[in-house]
């Protein structure tokens, strides 16, 4: 049956009111930048727990967790104290991955005097642990540990194991840093890693025991190279932010992961990233004088 134009004109302005009635859906909101943290929402690191590295691409600064791997940051201790790091090379430079130095023979087969040390994969977790959490997801937990984004079970397990703690291990997002083994699990010594970029394959196989806090601009400087080829980018020098002249020593803060406004950032991130949220995302804000 054919329709009269003036109906179908009449049936059209009505599909179009009633369309124009309908509520329309509101574009999701764009994440509102975050105020600047205040004062009070900063934390002085311990200074011997801060590493105060000069290369020829700028200054690194990290900040050791002993929390999480203990043996291996008191060694990186030992030796920077000792100075054994002074004019290492990058020797092994990986794009959107890691830059690998602390080796005596700058090419991946030296080490210090000092004997190798025990994988530190994962590490206990207690209720005392200053443990921020960014996302529970049950039957485990992703959070912060200082500066350092870890991964542990859920706290609810702890009231069934012995020593009243969970597992816990380091996540492996830019800045990270890593401990250099060879195959046996066990062989860690004096070469360690920057993380480029995000690498989840490492976790659990290989130390995490700290975090760059300011200068990961010049850990992606560094040229890349498997080996580096003729390597010039070195460690000039590598010191502890204790054993620094106080008229040479910056002066270090860096937010504290129980601050209010580090818990807002993380919900700002969580709504914004979504089920692709993870705690890579997370700012780490940094305050160097």
């Amino acid at each position: 049956m054919n329709l009269k134009p003036t109906l179908i004109a009449v049936a059209l302005a009505a599909l179009a009111a009633s369309a124009a009635a309908q509520p329309k859906a509101k574009a999701p909101a764009k994440p509102v930048p975050p105020a600047a943290p205040k004062a009070s929402d900063f934390r002085t690191p311990n200074p011997n727990d801060v590493l105060v590295v000069d290369t020829n691409k700028g200054r690194i600064i990290v900040e050791m967790i002993p929390e999480v791997a203990p043996a291996h940051v008191e060694r990186v201790r030992e030796l920077a104290k000792a100075r054994f790091y002074d004019g290492h090379t990058f020797f092994r430079v990986i794009e959107n991955f890691m830059d690998q130095t602390g080796d005596p023979e700058n090419k991946g087969t030296g080490g210090s005097t000092k004997p190798d040390i025990a994988g530190e994969f994962t590490f206990r977790r207690g209720q005392e642990t200053p443990f921020t959490l960014a996302a529970d997801q049950t039957i485990s937990e992703t959070g912060f540990i200082k500066s350092l984004p870890v991964m542990t079970q859920s706290m609810m397990l702890a009231a069934m194991t012995k020593d009243g703690k969970i597992s816990g291990w380091g996540l492996y997002c830019p800045g990270v840093m890593g401990m250099a083994r060879g195959e046996d699990v066990n062989s860690a010594n004096s070469q360690f890693f920057f993380m480029r970029a995000g690498y989840p394959a490492l976790e659990k196989r290989y130390t995490a025991w700290g975090r760059v806090i300011s200068g990961q601009d010049a850990v992606l400087a560094i040229k890349v190279g498997e080996p580096v080829a003729d390597p010039q980018d070195k460690m000039e020098r590598l010191r502890l932010l204790a054993d620094m002249p106080e008229a040479e020593r910056p002066k270090v803060r860096v937010i504290d992961p129980a601050s209010p406004w580090f818990k807002a950032e993380i919900a700002r991130m969580r709504a914004a990233k979504g089920a692709d949220f993870s705690a890579c995302d997370v700012n780490i804000p940094v305050e160097v004088k």
